[in-house]
């Protein structure tokens, strides 16, 4: 039956719901359509794990704290925004990265790729591996190719290069990305890539190697580049913007003219109605949808299903809880020459930390001259208890780290810590096979229920804003089936 005006419920206030609304508002003035969005958020604010506050100067990221400059979905929404001239890049003097072995820092090899070396002599020259590690790391030249299907990231490096590389250089590096355990992470959902050059190469080095060689031209290289508009974008693998990645959040916000934005509206369930769908919000008036676009973290998402569709799947992703702690110091008191970006924490350290990030010389707009900011880590799977301690044992454990590795013996000028319960989806082998069949059996039984967000696809902003764009093709094909 076709309406006067079609509505669209957005449950999540994250990127990728925030990037759902923009790209459906785009598509709603491109097709001529009568519509409008509601976007519901249980938080007090939106951004989801994108938060940046700032205070005497310093910027600071509670969460993520830049995304890929490679991954175009997130360069190309702030240009279309009109943001591109806050782009900033890492500081090229601190692209530098350690790990901790033995207690020490030592450099990240150049040329090194997740543990998959592409660079003779610095992998060579290593002490993060034993010559024996080194030995086996090179068999990948050598190995047949395995078996194909889905399989742990683990077991995939590990039968590539061994165990060494996996425990000591890919586990901690990739820690800071998933907070997971890489021997039940799996390849498909968190580097496919891998498994392509393997079949196509037969070798991780091999493809790497070919890859670099393919990307790299006289005008680009694999730090930075010309953007979609012609405009040259900072020279950079990773970039941010120079007030925080929530000029981003707040820009799209700005930006939704065809939306009802609502914080502090948690979505309790979701109902069956004649003409589309009834949402239930707690302690406001419910919302009628004629689709509904579902984008908060998988297990809140079976939660507000409720009876409206068998959900385990859902329910069973596991969810990581971390924290971040930012500590600033005055300069003249903060006795480490920080050369580079800061240094990744393997298991078998038995530290609290998990990695520490050297943020003011990683990014020098986070800090006014004469001030150090840097931002730790804790947390990640199986070693979650940390994250409930409170902000004074934490700190103090955290403290007790940085003293023994850094020999930061100074009392910061404050600290900040932010606990992010349930926040790290992990996606465990077989976790695409068992989205994509959520998925089908919802377009048959539901049609105008969608779903995305980090806990689906992935986990990066880049990520989250292709879902978005995607979901909005979506919604718009089925609201015109309704016309």
């Amino acid at each position: 039956m076709t309406r006067e005006l079609y509505q669209v419920a957005i449950i999540g206030g994250g990127i990728t719901g925030l990037s759902a609304a923009y790209y459906i508002e785009k598509r709603i003035r491109e097709n001529g359509l009568n519509a409008r969005c509601v976007l519901l958020e249980a938080d007090s604010q939106l951004g989801g794990k994108v938060q940046t506050k700032k205070r005497d100067g310093f910027v600071m990221e509670k969460g993520p704290d830049s995304f890929l400059a490679r991954k175009r979905a997130a360069v190309n929404l702030i240009r279309e925004l009109g943001m591109e001239q806050d782009l900033v890049g890492t500081n090229p003097a601190g692209r530098k990265s350690y790990i901790l072995h033995k207690g020490e820092l030592h450099r990240i090899p150049a040329g090194l790729s997740i543990g998959v070396p592409t660079q003779f002599v610095p992998f060579a020259t290593t002490k993060l591996l034993s010559m024996a590690g080194k030995v086996r790391a090179g068999f990948d030249l050598l190995l047949p190719r395995g078996l194909s299907g889905d399989q742990s990231l683990g077991q995939f490096l590990e039968r590539r290069l061994g165990k060494e590389v996996v425990d000591r250089i890919a586990e901690p590096l990739l820690a800071g990305i998933y907070a997971g355990d890489l021997r039940k992470l799996s390849l498909r959902a968190t580097f496919p890539q891998y498994e392509t050059l393997e079949r196509k190469y037969g070798s991780l080095i091999r493809g790497m190697l070919a890859q670099a060689k393919a990307e790299k031209t006289p005008a680009q290289n694999e730090q930075g580049g010309v953007s979609e508009g012609g405009s040259v974008l900072p020279q950079s693998a990773f970039l941010s913007l120079k007030g925080g990645l929530s000029q981003l959040v707040n820009r799209l916000a700005e930006s939704l003219q065809l939306t009802d934005i609502h914080t502090l509206a948690k979505v309790e369930s979701i109902e069956i109605c004649p003409e589309g769908y009834r949402v239930n919000v707690q302690n406001g008036d419910p919302v009628a949808a004629d689709a509904v676009v579902l984008t908060a973290p998988a297990y809140e998402v079976a939660k507000v299903l409720g009876n409206t569709m068998e959900a385990d799947p859902l329910e069973k992703i596991p969810y990581v809880s971390v924290a971040t702690v930012i500590l600033a110091y005055p300069q003249d008191e903060f006795n480490f020459p920080l050369a580079g970006s800061g240094f990744v924490v393997p298991r078998s350290e038995g530290r609290t930390i998990t990695a520490c990030t050297w943020v003011s010389n990683k990014w020098l707009h986070t800090a006014p001259p004469g001030h150090v900011l840097i931002r730790c880590y804790v947390g990640r799977s199986g070693d979650e208890s940390i994250v409930d301690e409170s902000d004074e044992e934490i700190i103090k454990r955290v403290r007790h780290d940085l003293a023994e590795v850094m020999q930061i013996q100074s009392e910061p000028l404050f600290s900040l810590v932010t606990r992010w319960k349930q926040a790290m989806p992990q996606y465990t082998v077989g976790h695409l096979d068992r989205i994509e069949a959520f998925r089908d059996k919802a377009a048959a039984k539901h049609p105008g229920l969608f779903f995305g967000g980090a806990g689906f696809t992935g986990l990066g902003i880049p990520d989250c804003i292709v879902q978005g764009e995607q979901l909005s093709n979506q919604v718009l094909t089925y609201l015109i089936s309704l016309a």
